[in-house]
């Protein structure tokens, strides 16, 4: 899974997170406010804003192995 990294809109503190939660509402460690996870860098087109959802009340599923 790729990571990347984002500050806190709120506090500024440095966050780091999976690919797979852009979108996903968080609530910042640091400040305990609810933040949305920002945008993939360089993959916006894919960007799809979730409410409700979050870290702690959904996982996604894991992805299927790519098939050869």
């Amino acid at each position: 899974m790729s990571q990347f990294k984002f500050s806190c809109p709120q506090c500024d503190q440095h966050l780091q997170c999976d690919a797979q939660f852009s979108g996903r509402e968080i609530q910042c460690p640091a400040c305990q406010k609810l933040i949305r996870v920002p945008a993939i860098p360089g993959q916006t087109a894919n960007y799809t804003p979730e409410s409700g959802k979050t870290w702690a009340t959904f996982v996604p599923p894991p992805k299927p192995p790519p098939t050869k």
